[in-house]
């Protein structure tokens, strides 16, 4: 019972870091750098040098940088873009590093469904993300925004303290997500579509044609 609940521990833990990965890459480092630096939480090995101090400086400021950059429209997608080069490897690294590195090709297994993962995570904030920003309102930046770092925070704590909890959450999760990228997908290339008409002057086919006006006969 105890393997079982090792495995189960250590699944937990790097599909955790896979998934808050693809949210907020920084604030994923940081949460686990100074649970394990406090004593909170032992690491595994190949996952200690998150919390080393200069590590946990980087992540704190570039979780600061992140914190307000996320709350602007526009500004957040221009981000989110960025990171897409950033987040998924890293959520791949961190997902490897967490398996403890005892057996070579579960670190790459790892890494592999965790790349994923942190992919499709990435995908639908990114995606819900461009769909807020249709809104000219701020509200609901800030609200997504810090609602992500909750979920971030709230989701590394279940998955660290109650990993089968964390698992059956996770599975729920993907599959909430194979019915949502779709429709996440169709909603995007909507609004790029608008804004492609937009520049280009063209009008929207869904608006009918005014009928040509016939003169009366004289």
């Amino acid at each position: 019972m105890d393997q079982l609940d090792q495995i189960t521990a250590v699944i937990a833990l790097s599909m955790g870091a896979a998934w808050a990965s693809g949210i907020n890459l920084y604030a994923t480092i940081l949460v686990l750098g100074l649970m394990g630096n406090s004593g909170a939480m032992v690491l595994p090995e190949t996952l200690q040098i998150v919390q080393e101090p200069i590590v946990i400086g980087a992540s704190a400021l570039m979780y600061v940088v992140e914190f307000f950059a996320d709350k602007f429209p526009g500004v957040d997608t221009g981000w989110d873009t960025i990171h897409t080069f950033i987040r998924i490897p890293a959520g791949a690294a961190l997902a490897a590093a967490a398996t403890g590195g005892v057996d070579p090709s579960i670190s790459l297994a790892a890494a592999i469904v965790g790349g994923t993962l942190t992919a499709a995570t990435h995908a639908t904030k990114a995606g819900s993300r461009v769909l807020i920003n249709t809104s000219p309102e701020p509200v609901t930046n800030w609200a997504a925004s810090l609602s992500e770092d909750v979920a971030v925070i709230g989701g590394l704590w279940v998955a660290l303290n109650h990993p089968l909890v964390f698992i059956g959450l996770l599975i729920v999760f993907i599959l909430l997500l194979v019915w949502l990228l779709p429709k996440l997908w169709r909603g995007i290339k909507k609004v790029f579509a608008a804004i492609g008409r937009l520049f280009s002057g063209k009008k929207s086919p869904e608006v009918a044609q005014e009928p040509p006006e016939i003169e009366p006969p004289t």
